[in-house]
């Protein structure tokens, strides 16, 4: 992917300072003096991402989610986002991030959030036993350490909390 040049460089930079800042009105602003060729950029993206996400504003977070997964397919992020914003959009939920994000596991088999996600959203589900084997992908890519401090703290995972204190 191309790299932004500057001005719209410097806006985007702005953006994220903003946004690390806990300031999303401002980070907005800098956003919207992006050039129309830079309005999609994944990076730019990424940042409209965010601010959703801290706006819990998730009709617009899947919007601008489905908009980075066009733009870069080949990224994880935009299949996470997207099912991420699914379950919790109006018309979505937990079943429509769990087939969202399902697809993603084939092209991307080493990134560990995506069946981290994969067993919170089958857990969620009440299909305990899938949740066990996504959790178990989990560790296999993200390390047991890592996985199982992120599973104790995640309330999607609560009815697996016994078994997972064993691992």
């Amino acid at each position: 992917m191309q790299r932004l040049e500057p001005p719209d460089s410097h806006y985007l930079s702005a953006a994220i300072g903003w946004v690390e800042l806990g300031n999303m009105p401002e980070a907005k602003l800098e956003l919207e003096r992006l050039s129309p060729a830079a309005r999609n950029h994944p990076d730019a993206l990424e940042v409209w991402w965010v601010i959703f996400a801290e706006e819990k504003d998730w009709s617009r977070g899947l919007t601008v989610a489905s908009t980075l997964l066009e733009a870069n397919p080949q990224n994880p992020t935009g299949w996470l986002h997207r099912a991420y914003a699914l379950r919790r959009v109006k018309e979505g939920g937990v079943k429509a991030a769990w087939e969202a994000l399902l697809p993603a596991f084939e092209k991307f088999p080493k990134e560990s959030t995506i069946p981290y996600n994969l067993s919170c959203y089958a857990c969620q589900l009440g299909q305990l036993e899938e949740a066990r084997t996504w959790l178990q992908r989990a560790v296999k890519a993200g390390g047991i350490e890592t996985i199982k401090s992120m599973a104790l703290r995640d309330a999607d995972l609560k009815p697996l909390w016994d078994e997972i204190k064993g691992i």
